[in-house]
Parts: C-alpha cells; sequence; structure tokens
C-alpha cells in the first residue's frame, strides 16, 4: 500500500497588465519531496490572452513558460537554475515576481502516489 505523501503546487499565471488585476491561468508547478517529483505543465490560451491585451506578444510569454518544465526536469540547457536541488528549483519557480508571468500562492495536498497527479491538478485549474 502506497504511503501517503504531502505535496506543494502554484498556478502559473500570465498578468498582463498588474493595474487591471486581470490574468488567466497558463501553468501548474508541483511538487512532492517524499516522491522526488517536480514536474510542471504549461497551457496558455493565446486567444483569452490576446482578448485582454491585444498586443501582448504571445510568443515570447510562451517561450518563458516553456522554460519551466524543462527546470523542474534539470535540463542544463534551461540554464544555472535547473541544475539547482529540486527543492531550490520548486521554490525559485513560484517565488513572486512583478513580472507579467507570476505564480499564486503555494497551495498543498496529501495523494499516495504521483502518477496522474499533474493530470487532475491541471485538469482542475488550466481547462
Amino acid at each position: 500500500m502506497p504511503t501517503p505523501a504531502s505535496f506543494d503546487y502554484a498556478i502559473l499565471r500570465v498578468v498582463p497588465r498588474v493595474e487591471r488585476q486581470e490574468f488567466i491561468n497558463a501553468g501548474i508547478v508541483v511538487f512532492c519531496l517524499e516522491k522526488r517529483y517536480l514536474e510542471a505543465r504549461i497551457q496558455l490560451d493565446a486567444e483569452r490572452l490576446k482578448a485582454l491585451w491585444p498586443a501582448a506578444d504571445v510568443r515570447l510569454v510562451k517561450k518563458h513558460l516553456d522554460a519551466v518544465p524543462r527546470i523542474c526536469a534539470g535540463d542544463p540547457a534551461a540554464g544555472p537554475i535547473a541544475l539547482l536541488s529540486q527543492r531550490e528549483r520548486f521554490h525559485w519557480l513560484i517565488s513572486p515576481r512583478s513580472t507579467i508571468i507570476q505564480p499564486s500562492p503555494v497551495h498543498t495536498g496529501v495523494c499516495d502516489g504521483t502518477d496522474g497527479l499533474l493530470d487532475r491538478l491541471a485538469k482542475q485549474f488550466l481547462l
């Protein structure tokens, strides 16, 4: 029987104009120390982004978002942050920023295993 483990997650939001306090969910990052699990899913709705911000450079936003799963995977091509420990990478990814891509507050949960965890969370928050 699997041992329950706690996990943390944050939703990545695209905030085109901070002063309007509008955002769209564009990704999710999940970290489970006990299971040595750090993964991210990116799902940017370009049409919604353009509706909120017609001048948005969707390609540039997507490029920055696409770096997140590579950092989670520890891909050396993703830069020096990808070479840190999983815990350090997660904390770097979810640290507050004033840029267009911002993390939500960190939320917690409990899982028996990580199989399907990211899929369930992505379905709940990204669709």
